[in-house]
């Protein structure tokens, strides 16, 4: 571990110097820095891009910082963000490597993203376990789960068995064993079990030898050698960085009194004319949607604008209600002809995100609008929106920050069509956006009503009309256990015979339980607010069920395979058992034309039915149409969002079960078909009078 160091440079000090101070900062840190980058990176020209862009993070974001934490903490954070953007970064590959460390830098390339960040920070940066996991944002169980998960990938590079050997109810207690923070009294029982078992006595060896291998290493990241040229490179980039910044300012500075002029002149118009807005919005809205909700004044118009290495995003516009919280946008490449859209949580998050917004909720999902005539006519434009997680008070101003942009491509058959699943590429940088939004009311209106779907009794009590979506709230009677309804899929939503299409991707289910027999559901629409329902009919589109029909199947590895039984209407083809450690069993039923079931529910059992013993499955399977054409889910350009009520059949089951006990066979002896799930397209509409 690293020396710690005392601070030589006060928070005022940074404060009152700016960037100066920063500069020095990392000077006088730079070795505990320059070793844990390079677990991500391996030359010099990385390293001091790397850090380059943290520096200039760090002197933007410090007015943010709060003595919640340690600066040095906080700097972390930063540095680890910055790893991982610049880690994408094709142009940034290495040219050379140091050898400085080589093979722990080798061992550690072969460790889980989460796995690789818990041991650098702890063995390399030197942070406590608490600290990291408070960085990683993870919990402290968490936290060990990684950090013991890393220690035996490095076990097996060191030559040691892939898995641990010893008894599986002590595994968890290992680590905290030998860190020396296990509670007495499993620290006793453990003790006491070690002593009259050789595999766990085996697998604590193995693992001490490799905590105290990393804790004698961070004890050399001291004299991890800094080139002598390195922080002098990075302030003459940063010094070159603020000279093209004062010039920019001065341009801007001229600008700003035309600009003064114009606005004066909007706003004179706007008090004159009431109607202004209305008018205003359908002559410059391109977008329909958004022009919408600006002309019922359920958003305002914005236009933030951020330029990152020559991409320009524009945030427009942004709604909130108890739904979610949509942003609208639009992104230009302003120096080639490259289309970009963003996605949250993939490169894309909200920095206040727990201080602001509710998780009661999840975002909705968007497929990208490949039609629209922005879309297809401009090729360096995309307009789009991303749903944020709603507003827990009225008002909020969220702080969206975007480090990575998807890169569409086009399809080279259509010169306007976009296929976004093809050579996936993307783009860095650094976009950040304060969004001031306001929380608009949702309307709620009780239903009573109940209907028998399948057999099966459905309420449906609550319609909610939102401005970002329509809700409707019912719930799924459960007393039938032999077939119970899983899902209902919704093709539309009629209200005062306005019509208003289902989100495609079903229902989502709801925590609270009706009462006992019932679980509630919610399902969404398009958006309805503003009009007061008096009649409401739901059209049904499917559901998805699962229905009890138990078969007992006995198994002989010795029997000539294929052999075949009868189910549900099917033939279904044992093709394989054998015996072995692994054993093996293949289940396969490959004719689905007219075939009751989608998936089976099975169990295998040995012939002892309470050895110890666990099964892993890969599976094959064909998507299928309300048509009955089939699509191959492997195809290029899979048309999923195209296809009308698919239907998922699985063809072929090859299950492998492994014995807990080393160097012992597991014998198939019973298949037990438990039931099935399948999907009932339906035709039914439901017509509900609201009161």
């Amino acid at each position: 571990m690293i020396p710690a160091k005392i601070d030589p440079i006060s928070i005022t000090t940074i404060r009152e110097k700016g960037m100066e101070s920063i500069i020095d900062w990392f000077g006088h840190h730079k070795e505990s820095f320059y070793a844990l980058g390079w677990s991500y990176f391996r030359s010099q020209r990385q390293m001091e891009e790397l850090f380059y862009q943290t520096i200039l993070k760090v002197y933007k974001e410090f007015p943010r910082f709060k003595n919640v934490t340690t600066f040095e903490t906080w700097v972390t954070s930063i540095f680890i963000n910055t790893c991982h953007e610049l880690h994408e970064d094709r142009s940034l590959q290495a040219s050379e490597e140091s050898e400085q460390h080589k093979d722990l830098f080798k061992a550690f390339d072969q460790l889980k993203k989460h796995e690789k960040e818990a041991m650098a920070l702890t063995y390399i940066k030197g942070l406590s376990r608490e600290d990291a996991a408070q960085l990683l944002r993870v919990s402290a169980e968490e936290m060990k789960v990684h950090m013991f998960s890393g220690i035996q990938t490095l076990r097996k590079e060191m030559g040691y068995r892939p898995t641990l050997n010893g008894c599986s109810e002590y595994h968890n207690d290992y680590f905290d064993y030998l860190e020396g923070t296990l509670e007495r009294s499993k620290k006793v029982a453990l003790e006491i079990h070690i002593y009259h078992c050789q595999h766990c006595q085996e697998d604590l060896a193995s693992l001490q030898e490799i905590m105290l291998t990393l804790s004698s290493v961070t004890e050399k990241m001291a004299d991890f050698h800094v080139p002598s040229d390195f922080m002098g490179n990075v302030k003459a980039r940063l010094a070159e960085k603020e000279r093209q910044r004062q010039l920019k300012f001065k341009k801007r500075k001229r600008m700003g009194f035309v600009l003064a002029g114009v606005i004066a002149l909007l706003i004179g118009i706007e008090v004159i004319a009431g109607t202004f807005s209305n008018l205003y919005y359908t002559w410059t809205e391109e977008d329909q949607e958004l022009r919408a909700f600006l002309q019922q004044d359920l958003g305002e118009r914005l236009d933030l604008v951020a330029e990152s290495d020559g991409v320009k995003i524009k945030i427009k516009s942004a709604v909130a209600d108890h739904v979610q919280t949509l942003v609208f946008y639009e992104i230009e490449d302003t120096a080639t002809d490259n289309q970009y859209v963003m996605h949250y949580n993939d490169g894309v998050f909200v920095e206040n995100e727990h201080e602001i917004m509710s998780r009661e909720m999840f975002p909705r999902y968007y497929p990208l609008d490949l039609e629209s005539d922005v879309n297809k006519d401009k090729k360096n434009v995309y307009q789009g929106k991303m749903s944020l997680l709603p507003l827990t008070s009225d008002k909020g101003t969220i702080k969206l920050q975007i480090t990575k942009l998807q890169k569409l491509i086009r399809n080279s058959s259509d010169s306007n069509g976009i296929n976004p699943y093809e050579n996936i590429d993307f783009k860095t940088g650094e976009w950040n956006f304060e969004i001031p939004v306001t929380k608009q009311p949702a309307i709620e209106y009780a239903l009573d009503e109940e209907a028998e779907i399948e057999g099966i009794p459905v309420r449906f009590n609550k319609l909610i009309l939102a401005p970002t979506a329509t809700i409707l709230q019912f719930g799924i009677n459960h007393e039938q256990p032999e077939k119970r309804i899983d899902v209902i899929n919704f093709d539309n939503l009629e209200v005062n015979n306005k019509i208003v299409k289902a989100d495609r991707y079903g229902s989502l289910f709801m925590n609270p339980e009706l009462d006992m027999n019932w679980i509630a559901f919610q399902a969404y629409f398009d958006p309805l607010y503003g009009e007061k329902p008096k009649q409401v009919n739901i059209q049904l589109k499917s559901a998805q069920l699962t229905v009890e029909d138990r078969k007992t199947v006995e198994l002989d590895a010795s029997k000539d395979y294929p052999q075949t039984l009868e189910y549900a209407g099917s033939t279904i083809t044992l093709e394989k058992v054998e015996i072995g450690q692994p054993a093996n069993i293949v289940i396969s039923d490959r004719e689905v034309e007219n075939r009751a079931f989608e998936l089976l529910n099975f169990n295998i059992l040995g012939e002892d039915e309470n050895e110890n013993s666990s099964m892993e499955m890969e599976q094959e399977g064909v998507l299928v149409d309300k048509s009955g054409k089939k699509y191959d889910i492997n195809e290029r350009h899979f048309p999923f969002e195209e296809i009308e009520q698919p239907r998922y059949f699985f063809t072929v089951q090859n299950i492998r079960m492994h014995s807990n006990n080393p160097g012992e066979d597991v014998i198939p002896k019973w298949l037990e078909i438990y039931g099935y799930n399948t999907t009932k397209y339906l035709d039914d509409v439901v017509k509900i009078s609201v009161e």
